[in-house]
This record gives structure tokens, C-alpha cells and sequence, in this order.
């Protein structure tokens, strides 16, 4: 089984992100799995880890559509932040718009994390692979 040293899930559906550590649980062992109910409580999180000198998470799960800061505008505000370490971002979202997967090409190809979109809701298989390191 894999190791992760942090995960940081970003979704304001508690459901989601009941069944995100579910699965999680299952696939890889990680130290600490932090969930946040929107991208401003997990931008703040980010930058009071990178403060502490803590590393940033491994793996992100990031919803779209959410209150106060959206997936969108947190990624805006990710991409800018000095982090060496390449992150995987998972976009999880149930959004079927093609205006989304423009924003995810657009935002893939402005940062060296990796950033994948997936549609919710999220399969074993799928998070197997989702949830390894960048």
C-alpha cells in the first residue's frame, strides 16, 4: 500500500467528503487527511503549512462549485504560490459544463502540478489512480 504524507480534500458536500477518506482508507496509508468546505479555508491552510515549514499536501481533491472561494479561484490563487514540490490536483466535480474542462486545460497548462478532472461520483479504479502522488 502506498504512503502519503497529507491529503486535502475541498468540498462543501460532507457526503463526499465521507466517501473520499472511505476509499482513501482503503488504497493508501496517509498521515493526515484534512478536509476544508471551501477553497478559502484550504488556500489558508495551504499557506499556514507552507509558513510552519510543513510540506504541502501530496494529493488535493478539489471541487468546483463551492461557497466563498470556488475550485476555480483557488486554483487562480495555488498556481501562484512559491511551492517546489509537484502536487497532484484532482478536480472532483459533477459539473457537465465544457466551459469546466476549458478552465481545467486552462489551469493545466499554467502550473507544473498535475491537475486532473474527474466526474463525481468517483469509482475505485478511478481513485486508485487519482490518488498517487504527482
Amino acid at each position: 500500500m502506498r504512503t502519503l504524507n497529507s491529503v486535502f480534500i475541498v468540498d462543501d458536500d460532507p457526503i463526499i467528503v465521507f466517501g473520499i477518506k472511505k476509499m482513501l482508507s482503503n488504497l493508501v496509508v496517509c498521515e493526515k487527511v484534512s478536509s476544508f468546505s471551501n477553497g478559502q479555508l484550504a488556500i489558508d491552510g495551504i499557506k499556514d503549512t507552507m509558513k510552519q515549514g510543513i510540506p504541502v499536501p501530496d494529493v488535493i481533491f478539489l471541487d468546483i462549485n463551492m461557497p466563498i472561494m470556488d475550485g476555480w479561484q483557488f486554483l487562480a490563487e495555488f498556481i501562484q504560490l512559491p511551492i517546489k514540490q509537484k502536487v497532484r490536483i484532482n478536480i472532483v466535480t459533477s459539473s457537465i459544463d465544457k466551459a469546466d474542462r476549458k478552465m481545467w486545460k486552462f489551469y493545466e497548462c499554467q502550473s507544473h502540478h498535475l491537475i486532473t478532472y474527474n466526474n463525481k461520483p468517483l469509482k475505485k479504479d478511478e481513485m486508485r489512480e487519482i490518488a498517487k502522488k504527482a
